[in-house]
Protein backbone atom coordinates (compact mmCIF):
# COMPACT_ATOMS: atom_id res chain seq x y z
CA UNK A 1 0.00 0.00 0.00
CA UNK A 2 0.91 3.55 -0.98
CA UNK A 3 0.56 5.07 2.45
CA UNK A 4 2.34 2.08 4.18
CA UNK A 5 5.56 2.74 1.66
CA UNK A 6 4.83 6.68 2.39
CA UNK A 7 5.17 6.19 6.00
CA UNK A 8 8.21 3.65 5.89
CA UNK A 9 10.09 6.40 4.00
CA UNK A 10 9.86 8.51 7.56
CA UNK A 11 10.32 5.74 9.61
CA UNK A 12 14.14 4.96 8.79
CA UNK A 13 14.51 6.42 12.24
CA UNK A 14 19.26 5.19 11.83
CA UNK A 15 19.54 7.84 8.83
CA UNK A 16 19.55 10.97 10.13
CA UNK A 17 19.53 12.85 6.75
CA UNK A 18 16.84 11.04 5.53
CA UNK A 19 13.54 13.68 5.14
CA UNK A 20 10.60 12.86 7.00
CA UNK A 21 8.05 12.44 4.54
CA UNK A 22 5.43 11.12 7.11
CA UNK A 23 4.01 14.55 7.39
CA UNK A 24 2.21 14.17 4.42
CA UNK A 25 0.13 10.67 4.87
CA UNK A 26 -2.43 11.76 2.20
CA UNK A 27 -0.24 11.83 -0.38
CA UNK A 28 -0.38 9.61 -3.73
CA UNK A 29 3.17 8.14 -4.62
CA UNK A 30 3.28 5.78 -7.23
CA UNK A 31 5.55 3.00 -7.55
CA UNK A 32 8.07 4.77 -9.89
CA UNK A 33 8.24 7.97 -7.14
CA UNK A 34 9.02 5.59 -4.44
CA UNK A 35 12.02 4.24 -7.36
CA UNK A 36 13.05 7.84 -7.82
CA UNK A 37 13.10 8.02 -4.20
CA UNK A 38 15.37 5.38 -3.37
CA UNK A 39 17.60 6.42 -5.91
CA UNK A 40 17.67 9.59 -4.58
CA UNK A 41 18.62 7.97 -1.37
CA UNK A 42 21.51 5.91 -3.30
CA UNK A 43 23.24 9.12 -4.74
CA UNK A 44 23.30 10.20 -1.51
CA UNK A 45 24.74 7.63 0.28
CA UNK A 46 27.28 6.91 -2.51
CA UNK A 47 28.64 10.35 -2.86
CA UNK A 48 28.84 10.69 1.09
CA UNK A 49 31.57 7.74 0.62
CA UNK A 50 33.49 9.42 -2.19
CA UNK A 51 32.42 8.06 -4.84
CA UNK A 52 31.54 10.50 -7.88
CA UNK A 53 27.87 9.32 -9.80
CA UNK A 54 26.28 10.49 -12.83
CA UNK A 55 22.84 9.86 -13.86
CA UNK A 56 22.63 9.10 -17.14
CA UNK A 57 19.89 11.41 -19.33
CA UNK A 58 16.70 9.93 -19.65
CA UNK A 59 15.96 6.16 -18.24
CA UNK A 60 16.06 4.09 -21.23
CA UNK A 61 19.59 2.81 -20.34
CA UNK A 62 19.24 -0.70 -18.25
CA UNK A 63 21.63 1.06 -15.73
CA UNK A 64 20.51 4.04 -13.41
CA UNK A 65 23.78 5.37 -12.58
CA UNK A 66 27.45 5.69 -13.57
CA UNK A 67 29.90 5.38 -10.16
CA UNK A 68 33.46 6.75 -10.94
CA UNK A 69 35.47 5.08 -7.64
CA UNK A 70 38.51 5.53 -7.83
CA UNK A 71 38.74 5.82 -11.58
CA UNK A 72 36.44 2.68 -12.30
CA UNK A 73 33.68 3.15 -14.19
CA UNK A 74 30.74 1.37 -13.03
CA UNK A 75 27.12 0.93 -14.85
CA UNK A 76 24.99 0.43 -11.35
CA UNK A 77 21.46 -0.39 -11.74
CA UNK A 78 19.08 0.66 -8.44
CA UNK A 79 16.07 -1.36 -7.40
CA UNK A 80 14.33 -0.45 -4.03
CA UNK A 81 11.37 -2.97 -1.27
CA UNK A 82 8.75 -1.28 0.86
CA UNK A 83 6.80 -3.65 2.03
CA UNK A 84 7.88 -6.61 3.86
CA UNK A 85 6.59 -10.32 2.87
CA UNK A 86 4.09 -12.53 5.24
CA UNK A 87 7.75 -14.31 5.12
CA UNK A 88 9.25 -11.59 6.48
CA UNK A 89 11.37 -11.19 3.10
CA UNK A 90 11.61 -8.02 0.66
CA UNK A 91 11.17 -9.26 -3.00
CA UNK A 92 13.13 -7.52 -6.04
CA UNK A 93 13.15 -7.86 -9.50
CA UNK A 94 16.76 -8.23 -11.33
CA UNK A 95 15.07 -7.69 -14.09
CA UNK A 96 13.68 -4.56 -16.66
CA UNK A 97 11.21 -4.11 -18.71
CA UNK A 98 12.25 -6.77 -20.64
CA UNK A 99 11.54 -9.57 -18.09
CA UNK A 100 15.58 -10.72 -18.60
CA UNK A 101 17.63 -11.06 -15.86
CA UNK A 102 20.24 -8.35 -15.79
CA UNK A 103 23.56 -9.18 -17.81
CA UNK A 104 26.85 -7.98 -17.52
CA UNK A 105 26.81 -6.61 -20.49
CA UNK A 106 24.35 -4.31 -19.28
CA UNK A 107 25.51 -3.23 -15.45
CA UNK A 108 28.23 -4.28 -13.46
CA UNK A 109 26.82 -3.76 -10.31
CA UNK A 110 23.28 -4.39 -9.03
CA UNK A 111 22.07 -2.58 -6.14
CA UNK A 112 19.15 -3.63 -3.59
CA UNK A 113 18.10 -1.19 -1.12
CA UNK A 114 15.12 -2.17 1.56
CA UNK A 115 14.21 0.86 2.87
CA UNK A 116 12.00 0.20 6.14
CA UNK A 117 15.20 -1.67 7.55
CA UNK A 118 17.77 0.96 5.66
CA UNK A 119 19.67 -2.20 4.14
CA UNK A 120 21.67 -2.10 1.39
CA UNK A 121 22.53 -4.82 -0.57
CA UNK A 122 25.70 -4.26 -3.34
CA UNK A 123 25.87 -7.54 -5.84
CA UNK A 124 28.04 -7.57 -8.54
CA UNK A 125 25.84 -8.51 -11.26
CA UNK A 126 28.08 -11.81 -11.96
CA UNK A 127 26.86 -13.09 -8.53
CA UNK A 128 22.78 -12.73 -10.23
CA UNK A 129 23.32 -14.40 -13.53
CA UNK A 130 19.89 -16.00 -14.83
CA UNK A 131 18.41 -14.73 -11.44
CA UNK A 132 14.93 -13.40 -12.78
CA UNK A 133 14.00 -12.20 -8.86
CA UNK A 134 15.50 -12.05 -5.15
CA UNK A 135 14.57 -12.08 -2.08
CA UNK A 136 16.34 -10.89 0.79
CA UNK A 137 15.66 -10.96 4.97
CA UNK A 138 17.14 -8.06 6.96
CA UNK A 139 15.51 -8.34 9.70
CA UNK A 140 16.45 -12.27 9.89
CA UNK A 141 18.63 -13.08 12.99
CA UNK A 142 18.87 -16.72 11.17
CA UNK A 143 20.78 -15.63 8.14
CA UNK A 144 18.36 -17.12 6.26
CA UNK A 145 19.52 -15.23 3.21
CA UNK A 146 22.52 -16.32 1.19
CA UNK A 147 23.08 -12.76 0.22
CA UNK A 148 24.10 -11.64 3.19
CA UNK A 149 27.01 -11.40 2.39
CA UNK A 150 26.17 -8.46 -0.25
CA UNK A 151 25.02 -6.86 2.56
CA UNK A 152 26.43 -3.26 3.05
CA UNK A 153 28.88 -4.50 0.24
CA UNK A 154 30.27 -1.05 -1.08
CA UNK A 155 33.86 -2.35 -1.69
CA UNK A 156 32.43 -3.79 -4.66
CA UNK A 157 31.85 -0.28 -5.88
CA UNK A 158 34.97 0.75 -4.42
CA UNK A 159 37.13 -2.04 -5.46
CA UNK A 160 35.68 -2.77 -9.02
CA UNK A 161 32.97 -5.33 -9.62
CA UNK A 162 35.09 -7.17 -12.01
Amino acid sequence: DKNEALAALGSGGKDKNRVDTSVRPTLAITAKELGEIAEADFLAKAAGMGMWVAKPWGDSRKYDFIVDAEGRLQRVQVKSAYSEGRDGGYSFRMHGNSQKAYQADEIEVLVAYVVPKNAWYVFPVRALTDVPSLKLFPGSRKSRSKYEKYREAWGILMEGAG
